[in-house]
């Protein structure tokens, strides 16, 4: 049984930062590809960012440049570094995991996700 344990959301001001952590338990998730997903108020679930163990990175256009996602495969979490945050950043955050090598842009392919944690964006 594998658990995905977001933290560090909160609030926040426009332009500021945060840096949200996922912790797994359970199972060694250090081969499994990882992505941060977010659900904004009434809307569907979208992709925010995804690591592979070896490292590779992909954004979704909205956050490049801005989110850094990251891996301590030691400590066997993922970060998600959120810099200049907008008000329309503002959702719930989930961290995801899938089984294979690749990375993924569709929630469906993720087979473990976390509780979600709230990132609220204010003027």
């Amino acid at each position: 049984q594998v658990q995905l344990v977001e933290s560090g959301g909160g609030l926040v001001q426009a332009g500021g930062s945060l840096r949200l952590s996922c912790a797994a338990s359970g199972r060694t998730l250090n081969m499994y590809p990882m992505g941060w997903f977010r659900q904004p108020p009434g809307m569907e679930r979208e992709f925010v960012a995804a690591i592979t163990w070896s490292g590779e990175t992909a954004y979704a256009d909205s956050v490049k440049g801005r989110f850094t996602i990251s891996r301590d495969n030691t400590k066997n979490t993922v970060y998600l570094r959120m810099n200049s945050l907008k008000l329309d950043d503002t959702a719930v955050y989930y961290c995801a995991a899938r089984r294979g090598t690749v990375w993924s842009r569709m929630a469906g392919s993720y087979e473990y996700w976390g509780q979600g944690t709230q990132v609220t964006v204010s003027s």
